[in-house]
Formats: C-alpha cells, sequence, structure tokens
C-alpha cells in the first residue's frame, strides 16, 4: 500500500504527529511537508492522510495551498483519504472549529474516501509541546487507518 503523509507544521508539531504517523505505518511511506510535495508525489497513491495546525479555526495557508493547487489537479479517486490537526486543549478554541474535518471535506470533494473520523492531537500551548502520549496516539491511529483500509 502506498501512503503519502502531507503535513504542515508552524512550530514543529504537526511534523512530529505527521512522522509519528509515517514510522507506525511502515513500508512504503512518503511524509512530506507541504512545501515539498508536488502533483508527482499522488500519483498511484494508494492512501493520502494530511495534517494540519488548527488555525483560526482552519488548515494553515500551506495546507490550504496543498488542497486548492496541489491536490486540486490530481484525481483522489479510489484513494483512501484521511486527515489530522494539532490544536489547542483551550475551550474557546472550540468556537472556531478545527483544521481536520475541514481537510477531511476538501479531500472527500476531490475524490477521496474517507477511512476513519478526522483526528485532533493536541499541544499544551499555541507553541508547544504536544501534551505527554500524543505521538503513541497518533501511532495507534495510523494503525487503525491501516487496519481499515485492509
Amino acid at each position: 500500500m502506498k501512503t503519502l503523509v502531507v503535513y504542515d507544521s508552524v512550530y514543529g508539531n504537526t511534523e512530529k504527529i505527521a512522522k509519528s504517523i509515517g514510522e507506525a505505518i511502515g513500508e512504503d511511506v512518503k511524509v512530506l511537508s507541504t512545501g515539498a510535495v508536488s502533483s508527482s508525489d499522488l500519483e498511484s497513491v494508494d492512501l493520502l492522510i494530511a495534517g494540519s495546525p488548527t488555525y483560526g479555526g482552519r488548515p494553515t495557508p500551506g495546507m490550504q495551498n496543498f488542497l486548492n493547487n496541489i491536490v486540486a489537479g490530481s484525481s483522489l479517486k479510489g484513494v483512501s483519504v484521511a486527515a489530522f490537526d494539532t490544536r489547542s486543549t483551550a475551550n474557546w478554541v472550540k468556537i472556531f472549529g478545527f483544521a481536520s474535518g475541514r481537510i477531511a471535506g476538501n479531500l472527500k470533494a476531490k475524490g477521496g474516501t474517507l477511512i476513519l473520523t478526522p483526528e485532533g492531537f493536541f499541544v499544551t500551548d499555541t507553541k508547544g509541546p504536544l501534551k505527554e502520549g500524543e505521538l503513541e496516539r497518533a501511532a495507534s491511529w495510523a494503525k487503525e487507518i491501516v487496519s481499515n483500509k485492509k
């Protein structure tokens, strides 16, 4: 199963989650930042996982650029997709929503098949660090994705 994990990261927390996901999946996986990915990376992908920090209730501009420009030029028909974000634990953040649902909606609108509910991973403050246990939770989520894909 050819897998691509694409992420955008502001303070490094989302990058750590993406790498944990990639390591848990193991073989035939690429983990790339939105600035390093191109439409050719999407060719013959079986599984696309995309993640971003929640930025004002939305994905970051880098992730939005990936979704609107790079993914837009590719067909995700037949591709399984999943989405994640990093987010604050503060209650007020819920007012604006989270990036993962918007990422998932965008991937589905472009033909992808969502195979698991979008997931949020928590940071203790705007700049982080990640809340304890989040890297392990990300690895567990990745394994659940793989088992749902089979």
